[in-house]
């Protein structure tokens, strides 16, 4: 049951539109200024140090776990470190845009154009980055094969090690950075550690100032409690400003500390939370033991789980397409196995999916690890979370992962600690830079362009489009690497992150930055987008043309540049929807064709290096950028019509061609060689609440899962919604306002979504068990 403090502050965070904040902006900015000359990294902690110095700080009404990044709720901000220029750009539509509205007052538009844009115009990562790209990548770019990202915001995707944090504590973690700047005086990343260390320290100390005045105030109105609850934070913040934590309370409070101060380094995205119920476990043991009930810990912990909705990405108009709904990537993944190979649930595992039925938002982004040994009451609660229609869960399947992580040369035991940054990207928490999200690879563009590059070669046959398929593909991953590569360096020249290197495994040793590969395990993802249509067109195409020969080549690639509206084209498109198979049913003949030419790209990507030392990864996801890829392709031999959105998730069927039912679906994708992706894949499940009432249903749903577990998928999330209760939505917003639907790898309120997303979501086929 959710408390009465928990629902305010639920209202509270909503209660608002979402504003747009410069202060971090500015503040970056003159601290930039007062630094001219000095090195990168030394300025960036400096500039970082002087936000936390400076930036206004509140304590708002009821919370219990303190710490914002900006004072009011859910506002974005901006890095024009990054790129200035988008945001100009977009100053006067942000309002108005389709996606991830926010409100800019006129006076703080005049102050970016006059005060901002002038500094950090030819200073900006994306000035080099644009400056070094070649003519071939913008060529490949500006066609839509892929796009490079990452190229105008921080870096995330990461997970750092919040042992090293709460075991050691913030004093004793500066002293150790100051003996080793002290011993390497030349090395400017120990010094740039220790900057931000001891800022951290003084940013803690300024929310333990503020809370002894508000306290004081209210205990002069007669609040009492609520000044007890001040005092209770001022009292952890001195103590947590120093030395680790010793409960529960204290360690949730420092984690939130240093993840709103990680959000001030890099304002990036997805810097995720990891097995939270692995490393609270002593810190919650140790307060039941004080005596604290569980009620009050849930209560601490649901506040928690509020406070990761605080934190909004601001996307450019075009990202917030790929990225739409905010997801910040606030990312949890529980229960899976410890380092011996034995199941890791614990109650703290389920006390997190208790404190999210109460909440029901759509972060904290939770995942639960099933495996072998999962114990079915968890199980069970897992599905019961499920049931409740937000997308939350998601599930990953250790049986895959693990020997994902080990084809990749990980340890055993850091294979079986993985988690997830973002949506779906695997990562080793605390030991990984992965930049997994670096660029999305668009398979059924490399297909529209083989097609029509042999219109009219008479000598084109099914297998002659099949190798040239193969050999673009070698050739479009060459330049994507490139591109990636180009984006790595900008990062590494323009954007260290010394803080949050400094609690990824093994850069204090090496005396690195992650940007400059002092990361144990140094990867570059990169996404295949589009299989399912892939397959679905060349094995139509196949059939239709090459096979029956009811029509020619050339006449056939006429009418798919009609966009089938030449004589005849409603038919023809009519046939090749209907009567070819497609992926999802089981059905060999079309779910072979994914699965070679996904293992065909995956065995190319892993060939490549980065500057880092470290190896491109593959994966198959697509967030919610299925919609904009389709937009800049043309009609493909499925049947799917120019501009029309792929299909979604990223291993998921086409809309409405997953016929035979959920196991078929699992069928097809056990199919594909998903110990290749180890930088993360997605499929997409609807099922109607029907089919999940009762116990019977969540039994099914259990069974359902063990399926999946045992067929070697690697991920699979659910949204269990009716369409008509969605429809009803659209057409009355502010009756649904608290609505939570699954997207792609996150979960979003659907009002807040574009209409493409929200009809996407709506004609996903809703399956029943």
């Amino acid at each position: 049951m959710t408390t009465e403090r928990i629902n305010r502050l639920k209202s509270n965070l909503f209660a608002a539109p979402r504003e747009i904040s410069l202060e971090r902006a500015l503040l970056y900015t003159e601290s930039y200024q007062q630094t001219e000359g000095q090195p990168t990294i030394i300025r960036r902690a400096k500039a970082t140090a002087y936000v936390m110095d400076n930036v206004e700080i509140a304590i708002r009404d009821d919370e219990l776990i303190a710490g914002n990044r900006t004072v009011k709720p859910r506002a974005g901000i901006v890095s024009p470190e990054m790129d200035p220029y988008w945001i100009d750009k977009e100053l006067d539509s942000f309002y108005s845009r389709p996606q991830d509205k926010f409100v800019i007052s006129e006076h703080d538009k005049q102050i970016y154009r006059e005060t901002l844009l002038p500094y950090w115009s030819q200073r900006s990562m994306k000035d080099f980055i644009n400056s070094q790209f070649p003519d071939e990548i913008r060529e490949a770019t500006s066609q839509k094969v892929f796009s490079v990202n990452q190229t105008d915001k921080g870096q995330g995707h990461i997970i750092v090690d919040y042992d090293r944090l709460l075991k050691n504590g913030l004093g004793s973690l500066a002293g150790e950075m100051t003996s080793l700047a002290e011993k390497h005086p030349d090395n400017h990343f120990y010094k740039a550690v220790q900057i931000l260390l001891e800022a951290s320290s003084r940013h803690i100390c300024r929310y333990e100032q503020l809370a002894l005045e508000m306290a004081e105030r209210c205990a002069r109105e007669g609040k009492s409690q609520r000044a007890a609850e001040l005092n209770k934070i001022a009292r952890i913040s001195h103590k947590i400003a120093i030395v680790p934590p010793d409960n529960f309370y204290e360690a949730c409070q420092l984690f939130w500390y240093m993840n709103i101060i990680l959000q001030y380094e890099s304002n990036a995205s997805s810097l995720s939370l990891g097995r939270f119920d692995q490393y609270m476990l002593p810190y919650y043991h140790a307060s039941l033991e004080a005596g604290e009930t569980q009620a009050s810990l849930q209560e601490l912990l649901e506040s928690l789980w509020v406070k990761t909705n605080d934190i909004v990405l601001l996307r450019s108009t075009n990202s917030a397409k790929f990225f739409a709904g905010f997801p910040t990537g606030y990312t949890v993944l529980l229960g899976g196995l410890n380092e011996t190979g034995h199941s890791a649930v614990n109650e703290l595992s389920t006390l997190c999916l208790d404190a999210y039925q109460s909440i029901q938002l759509p972060q904290p982004n939770l995942g639960v690890r099933i495996n072998e040994l999962i114990d079915r009451k968890f199980l069970q609660k897992t599905a019961e979370t499920i049931r409740l229609g937000t997308g939350i869960p998601q599930i990953f399947n250790d049986e895959v992962v693990v020997p994902a992580f080990l084809n990749r040369g990980v340890s055993l035991e850091d294979a079986r600690d993985y988690s997830v940054v973002g949506c779906v990207e695997l990562s080793i928490p605390g030991k990984t830079y992965g930049l997994h999200d670096i660029a999305m690879f668009n398979l059924l563009k490399v297909m529209e362009l083989v097609l029509k590059r042999n219109q009219h070669n008479t000598d084109v046959c099914y297998d002659s489009l099949i190798a040239e398929i193969r050999e673009d593909i070698c050739h479009y991953v060459k330049l994507m690497v490139d591109g990636s590569n180009i984006c790595d360096i900008g990062h590494r020249d323009w954007a260290p992150v010394p803080l949050l290197s400094s609690f990824i495994n093994d850069c204090i040793d090496n005396g690195k930055d992650i940007t400059e590969g002092g990361s144990r395990y140094n990867f570059s993802g990169v996404q295949g987008i589009g299989i399912a249509n892939l397959s679905d067109s060349l094995h139509a195409l196949n059939k239709f043309v090459f096979e029956e020969q009811r029509m020619g080549y050339a006449d056939f690639i006429e009418m798919l540049n009609s966009n089938f509206e030449n004589e005849g084209g409603s038919k023809v498109r009519a046939r090749l929807i209907n009567r070819y198979e497609k992926y999802g049913n089981d059905i060999d003949d079309v779910d072979m064709i994914s699965a070679d030419l996904l293992r065909f790209f995956c065995k190319e990507v892993e060939q490549y290096d980065n500057p880092r030392g470290g190896k491109f990864t593959p994966g198959s996801y697509t967030v919610s950028a299925h919609v904009p890829l389709g937009e800049v392709v043309g009609a493909t031999p499925d049947g799917r019509l120019a501009k029309e959105q792929l299909a979604d998730g990223g291993l998921s069927p086409m809309l409405g061609q997953d016929q035979v039912g959920p196991t078929a679906v699992l069928k097809t994708v056990s199919k594909l060689d998903n110990y290749l992706l180890s930088n993360g894949s997605l499929l997409n499940a609807k099922f109607t609440p029907s089919t999940l009432e009762g116990e019977q249903g969540i039994s099914k749903l259990c069974d359902f899962l063990h399926a999946f577990m045992k067929l070697k998928l690697q991920h699979i999330q659910f949204n269990v919604l009716n369409a008509e209760t969605l429809k009803k939505a659209q057409e009355k917003p502010e009756d649904f306002a608290g609505l939570v639907v699954r997207v792609a790898g996150y979960s979003a309120f659907f009002v807040e979504l574009s209409r493409e997303i929200q009809d996407d979501i709506i004609r996903r086929t809703a399956h029943e068990l």
